[in-house]
């Protein structure tokens, strides 16, 4: 297996995996939407988008989002999203995604990585846990829903 950043060439297999991603969070499929959204990102660069191949098939991706800590003064990352295929689960896909994600963070100065997941989702919790990650106990998580 190999995990490496996504290129035009990977927007088959990385829109596959994001239009899973999606269904797993109770979206409906929209395989098209979601191949048009990840070459956007691609084309404009405004996420870093790493994924993992075992031999000729996408099996695991994460999308990173750049932004600011104004405290710090430095970048920081939010992992958005991360997603490894049924059948690739167990086999340290997610790890190998988490520990890219990582090391593209040092090498490009930020302070940190920042991610939410479901509160039931207790498989992503213990893989993020055991990578270090903690849950934030000193900050409130607010959202202002623009859509409503």
């Amino acid at each position: 297996m190999e995990v490496f950043q996504a290129k035009m060439e990977d927007l088959e297999g990385a829109s596959n995996l994001f239009n899973l991603y999606r269904l797993f969070y109770q979206q409906t499929s929209d395989l098209e939407g979601a191949k048009t959204y990840i070459k956007n990102r691609l084309e404009s660069k405004d996420s870093i988008i790493f994924v993992v191949k075992d031999k000729q098939e996408y099996v695991g991706f994460t999308q990173l989002y750049p932004t600011f800590s104004s405290i710090s003064m430095k970048r920081a990352w939010i992992l958005n999203d991360l997603y490894v295929g049924v059948e690739a689960r167990n086999q340290g896909v997610g790890e190998m995604l988490l520990q890219k994600a990582k090391d593209f963070a040092i090498e490009t100065g930020a302070k940190s990585i920042s991610l939410e997941t479901a509160p039931d989702n207790y498989g992503a919790q213990r893989l993020y846990e055991k990578n270090g990650y903690k849950k934030d106990s000193q900050f409130y998580h607010y959202e202002l829903d623009l859509a409503e």
